[in-house]
């Protein structure tokens, strides 16, 4: 229902669930900050120019949109996100969270995978206002950002 994957969609979220590292590095098992039985959270490799270490949580079976996602991952998913809020808060000094989530192309999905965006929030950053910044963060920028989360969650 309301699906617009392509035939053929080969899902990065998917891989990195399932233990792989992306070729180009855009998103790897290094960037995973906590997992629960049916959800990842991960430092996304996009980021926003004022909100660095945004983190995505996507459901850790595939499911296209929130009109495919059975009630037990959504809330695992929400779960996760509640989580990496309170530890940003924690770790980040940030001063507020955000949090997004984008269903079909006309709503601005642009990965074919049920995700949601956590984002550090801080006075007049301008969060909705900016375009994302271009290309892919560098693994080595999102790893100071994986490595304070996992260590809020215990190294786990």
């Amino acid at each position: 229902m309301f699906n617009h994957e392509p035939e053929g969609y080969d899902c990065p979220f998917c891989r990195l669930v399932a233990g792989e590292d992306d070729p180009a590095g855009v998103n790897l098992q290094a960037d995973i900050v906590r997992r629960n039985t049916l959800a990842t959270a991960f430092v996304s490799p996009s980021w926003w120019p004022h909100n660095p270490g945004n983190v995505l949580v996507v459901a850790d079976a595939h499911h296209e949109n929130l009109y495919d996602l059975p009630s037990a991952c959504g809330h695992a998913v929400h779960d996760l996100v509640r989580e990496v809020a309170v530890a940003m808060r924690h770790t980040y000094g940030c001063d507020g969270i955000s949090v997004r989530q984008h269903n079909e192309p006309a709503g601005h999905q642009t990965a074919w995978h049920y995700h949601v965006h956590v984002f550090p929030r801080y006075p007049g950053d301008n969060l909705y206002a900016l375009p994302s910044r271009p290309g892919f963060v560098p693994a080595a920028e999102r790893l100071p950002y994986a490595l304070k989360l996992r260590a809020h969650f215990g190294g786990r």
